[in-house]
């Protein structure tokens, strides 16, 4: 197991890009999750020498409850849910309405802001690597998944500096290969494993892929 904690996420970047060393081929793309997961996947990008882009996600969360995730979106028109958590919430089609139609507006906003004018990449047929700072539910990532599947990627490998390995089990079968540094027993939340978990902002992923494009 990878030293704990990770001082940054470009120092978790480059703990995880050893591990993907062999990874890289012509056709390898390294994909994102804005907005913490993009310092972590440029460490990759440059790592291999390949380049990044960004998947964007957005958490939906439980209405009053808004850091309780009852699932994602993700580019592509992609929407994963908890039925199971749904239900149990009583959370009726208008308020789960509302709340998917805030994070697309969000989601779109954030296209825009990434990519400008660039189109978005063409997967089909790629090695996509997907990157995030660290997975806790999963729900973020299983969308990501879904998206990057519907777009027709050859070989997904899921590569995240930490994680419960629990949830890293959940997604082993989604996926052609998970990659993770750290797994530790006593998992929280992401942040606990970073001395530096400051946020990243728009203009930050905006310079990170300007650099690697």
């Amino acid at each position: 197991m990878s030293k704990l904690p990770f001082a940054n996420r470009r120092a978790a970047g480059q703990a995880l890009a050893k591990r993907l060393s062999a990874e890289a081929d012509a056709k390898t793309l390294v994909l994102g999750l804005p907005r913490g997961g993009v310092p972590v996947a440029a460490e990759i990008a440059l790592a291999l020498d390949a380049p990044l882009d960004v998947m964007v996600v957005r958490k939906l969360g439980v209405p009053g409850h808004e850091e309780f995730a009852m699932g994602a979106i993700a580019s592509g028109d992609v929407t994963v849910l908890d039925d199971a958590l749904v239900k149990r919430l009583n959370i009726d089609e208008k308020r789960l309405q509302a709340v998917i139609d805030a994070e697309r507006r969000e989601l779109a906003r954030r296209e825009t802001a990434y990519r400008g004018e660039r189109p978005y990449p063409d997967l089909h047929e790629r090695e996509i690597i997907l990157v995030d700072d660290g997975i806790a539910t999963g729900a973020s990532m299983r969308a990501a998944i879904q998206a990057v599947r519907q777009l027709g990627a050859a070989r997904l490998v899921v590569s995240v500096p930490v994680a419960p390995q629990e949830t890293l089990e959940q997604l082993t079968g989604e996926v052609d290969e998970v990659v993770c540094v750290a797994t530790p027993s006593n998992f929280r939340a992401v942040g606990q494993w970073y001395v530096d978990f400051g946020q990243t902002s728009d203009i930050e992923v905006s310079e990170y892929l300007g650099k690697h494009n």
